[in-house]
């Protein structure tokens, strides 16, 4: 199995659909890949797939190996980008020893585990212990491959997931999540006044709303609010359309709102958000350098938000918090317990849909936290719901697979590596729920700005990843 190998893999994948929910082709090539090697395959209900490759001689009588990573990618581009992502191939380039995808994301989360994987299916000369190698479906917008992966699906007892993103790291824990849902109802309503503009901010670096939401980057949702709520302080307008973000796990890069007011009031207006600009400007100029206001001209036909359910959104939105909530007492530098302010949506003609996400490593700090963005939602009468819940992974020092992988790590680094616990939400914690016995661990290549445009891969850290993965393999005997 080389870098080289599974590079060439993936670059395959980028050039397959596979949104979350859109998998079809990507499950249909991973069927085919092991059917054309007369490796035994088997697909199950929810999109899961597993590929098992028999023992090296040698290594009948070793432990069987789960190797996994998730099939679908986050979809999202820049503002005014043209990419469908139900069928053009991922646009990416090789700079400065960084694969990176300029205007998209460019799924490497968890693109290049998946390529891992059917190198190593694909490798002759390697020895190793039976192999499972299992890609799970529709991650990251609720897990549902973990969810729905019956209790026979795989029968190995040490599972390497591959969906890390530092190198250099081993993860042994991870958070678990909730989103907290508010659906603010309104009865549609003509609009008052005769003039329109499209107002916001653009140019958000992002991010993921587990890795990067200690990193202090702006939210677009967060700082819309903020300047519709100053606004709504000082003059009568009327609300038409509200958009921001997209993903629960991703932190909100665009949001804009049309608004209309009363023509003489405009330049105040304008006047108002421009400064508020400047003060975020200033406040995120280190972290997000390129965020610019909207302020435009447009024309509307159609009905409002309800003034006063417009105004209750707007204060609740100013009042819901996005960010870290509490960092760990027992691991120095892990966030506990955070809250994003994912997305806010237009659903259908009379409701406005917030959707925020919390993750937590202490089951009761999640709970609490989602009951507080409920209390807000309800405090302004807002329907409020919560979904998508799934369990953290409780560390464990004593993991076998750890200290093989420890172990592989200074023989082949020279080095200690980092042994720690993720804020992000991994499908680990699921697995235990169906396999109590799975001895697991976490660790990929380095990726940055995953989620988000721009997300870029280390292709040095490919090769240290490959390398690492080999020598465990290897020394499961």
């Amino acid at each position: 199995m080389t870098t080289d190998k599974v590079l060439e893999i993936f670059k395959e994948i980028t050039k397959i659909p596979r949104e979350s929910g859109n998998e079809q082709h990507i499950i249909k090539y991973l069927v085919d890949f092991a059917k054309k090697r007369n490796l035994e395959v088997k697909k199950d209900k929810v999109g899961n797939v597993l590929i098992t490759v028999a023992a090296s001689k040698g290594y009948e009588n070793a432990p069987t190996v789960i190797l996994q990573s998730h099939s679908d990618m986050v979809c999202e581009k820049n503002e005014g980008v043209e990419h469908d992502f139900t069928k053009d191939p991922i646009k990416y380039i090789i700079k400065d020893g960084w694969m990176i995808a300029p205007d998209t994301t460019l799924g490497a989360d968890c693109g290049i585990g998946i390529a891992a994987e059917l190198a190593l299916c694909d490798d002759k000369e390697l020895s190793h212990p039976k192999i499972e190698c299992l890609f799970t479906s529709s991650e990251e917008t609720g897990m549902d491959g973990a969810f729905g992966i019956s209790n026979d699906f795989i029968s190995g007892k040490i599972l390497i997931n591959l969906d890390s993103e530092d190198e250099g790291e081993l993860f042994i824990g991870c958070a678990g999540g909730i989103n907290t849902i508010g659906n603010f109802d309104y009865i549609p309503t003509k609009c008052r006044f005769h003039n329109y503009y499209k107002i916001g901010f653009k140019g958000g670096v992002g991010g993921h709303s587990g890795d990067d939401i200690n990193k202090e980057h702006c939210n677009a949702n967060q700082q819309l609010a903020r300047s519709l709520f100053r606004i709504m302080q000082k003059h009568d307008i009327d609300i038409c359309i509200i958009d921001g973000g997209n993903k629960d796990n991703a932190i909100s890069r665009e949001a804009y709102a049309i608004i209309s007011f009363i023509s003489s009031n405009a330049d105040d207006i304008k006047n108002i958000h421009i400064e508020t600009a400047k003060a975020i400007k200033k406040e995120f100029a280190n972290t997000d350098p390129n965020v610019t206001p909207i302020w435009e001209q447009t024309n509307y036909k159609g009905n409002v938000i309800e003034p006063t359910v417009a105004k209750k959104l707007i204060f609740c939105l100013n009042s819901i918090p996005h960010g870290v909530l509490g960092m760990s007492t027992d691991i120095d530098g892990l966030v506990e317990t955070s809250t994003n302010l994912a997305a806010i949506k237009m659903e259908g003609e009379n409701s406005v849909r917030i959707l925020t996400s919390q993750r937590s490593s202490v089951d009761s700090e999640r709970q609490y936290a989602s009951e507080t963005i409920e209390c807000a939602f309800r405090a302004a009468d807002a329907r409020a719901i919560h979904n998508a819940e799934y369990p953290g992974w409780k560390p464990k020092m004593d993991s076998p697979i750890l200290k093989t992988s420890i172990k592989a790590y200074k023989e082949l680094f020279n080095k200690e590596p980092i042994v720690r616990a993720i804020h992000a939400g991994l499908e680990c914690g699921l697995f235990l729920t169906k396999y109590p016995d799975l001895d697991m661990i976490s660790f990929g290549p380095t990726l940055k700005g995953v989620h988000a445009p721009g997300e870029k891969l280390e292709l040095a850290t490919v090769e240290k990843f490959v390398k690492l993965l080999e020598n465990i393999i290897i020394k499961i005997k």
